[in-house]
């Protein structure tokens, strides 16, 4: 059998991890912050309108352009305005703190199948206090 076929105990304790996390009354309120976000069209388009136009400033800097005192303050503003809106702020911290959950668990897995065995705290400090320094310079992190 397979370590990842549907009937493995592998994927039945990924199963049992996937259900503890969904009964996490932490996740359910974040849960609820993103779909709050979702259902309010007025902070997504706000949200969308400070992401495209951040991403268009990025891409014109990148490609060497200097930018205006004024596009900069309009951006700054308008990325002010979006952090003040509660929903949408909601959203981005529930975003974040889902994000690190993935990040942490798949740190876990990854540091498993490398070590062949649970990972200690000790492990994590050592990886991130290996090669580099644990700056990421080398590309090990």
């Amino acid at each position: 059998m397979s370590i990842l076929s549907e009937d493995s105990s592998v994927i039945s304790k990924t199963k049992d991890l996937c259900a503890q996390i969904v009964a996490e009354p932490r996740f359910k309120e974040l849960q609820g912050r993103v779909e709050r976000f979702l259902d309010d069209d007025a902070a997504r388009l706000q949200y969308q309108s400070v992401h495209e136009r951040g991403e268009e400033l990025h891409h014109k800097q990148h490609a060497g352009v200097e930018l205006g005192a004024a596009e900069i303050r309009e951006f700054e503003a308008a990325r002010d305005a979006l952090f003040k809106n509660e929903i949408a702020r909601g959203f981005l911290e529930a975003q974040r703190e889902l994000e690190s959950i993935q990040q942490t668990i798949g740190k876990y897995i990854g540091m498993t199948l490398e070590l062949g065995r649970v990972p200690e705290a000790e492990d994590f400090a050592e990886a991130e206090d290996g090669c580099c320094g644990g700056n990421g310079g080398c590309g090990c992190h």
